[in-house]
């Protein structure tokens, strides 16, 4: 787009949205620059970021004086700004609202289920000393179980990707949220072949993207098995 300047992403890479947005960005070679926020060092409460995102989260974007919080509207803002592929987020009424079914969901399913397995087994012991609670862990993974049947059953189904034959910002947020567990060393999907192969077909489609995004999770889960 001529007379824009790159658009600057706040973002911590331990976050799975803000992994979204980068693969995003890369994968559709939009101009961009990275803002990193250490979210462990609390740099998302300063003076200057709070001004930003007033909620001090992220992802946030700031397209030439436009600033935009929340990864779902980020993906959905870019996708239709930019000069990207269609089957991201597709102008056809009956295939955008697939995709906005499915992002209207993960919130609550995918997003917060595997999150909750890692924060249990991963970052909770790491930041109390505490061994990992069993029955907690129990729980999370149960809930997660159900929510990962959904997405089969429910989404993918028979289908290359959840929403139809080719990759979305669906599959982008999901696979970002699947594989924070692995940064624990667990891999909800071992035992989902259909998953699985959707887990590869996504990340053949994100090439070098996908791998650069998540090289934090596989340092994570480099360090947690090295101390089993």
């Amino acid at each position: 787009m001529a007379g824009r300047q790159a658009v600057k992403a706040y973002l911590d890479l331990m976050s799975q949205p803000c992994r979204a947005v980068l693969i995003f960005l890369k994968n559709n070679k939009i101009p961009h620059t990275v803002e990193h926020i250490a979210i462990r060092k609390g740099q998302q409460k300063t003076p200057e970021f709070t001004k930003l995102n007033p909620m001090q989260k992220v992802p946030v974007l700031e397209d030439n004086g436009f600033v935009l919080t929340e990864s779902d509207a980020i993906l959905k803002y870019l996708a239709t700004t930019y000069n990207v592929p269609d089957h991201w987020y597709p102008k056809l009424p009956e295939k955008r609202a697939r995709v906005d079914e499915y992002t209207a969901w993960h919130h609550a399913n995918t997003r917060l289920h595997a999150a909750t397995v890692f924060w249990l087994e991963g970052l909770l012991p790491l930041m109390t000393g505490q061994p990992t609670n069993t029955a907690k862990l129990e729980k999370a993974l149960s809930d997660l179980d159900g929510t990962l049947d959904k997405l089969e059953n429910m989404f993918l189904k028979r289908q290359a990707f959840l929403c139809g034959d080719d990759i979305s910002l669906a599959d982008l947020l999901a696979v970002c949220e699947i594989m924070q567990p692995l940064g624990s060393g667990r891999d909800v999907l071992k035992n989902r072949p259909n998953l699985l192969s959707w887990r590869s077909r996504v990340q053949s489609s994100l090439s070098d993207s996908f791998d650069e995004a998540h090289a934090i999770v596989y340092r994570l889960r480099e360090k947690f098995t090295a101390k089993l």
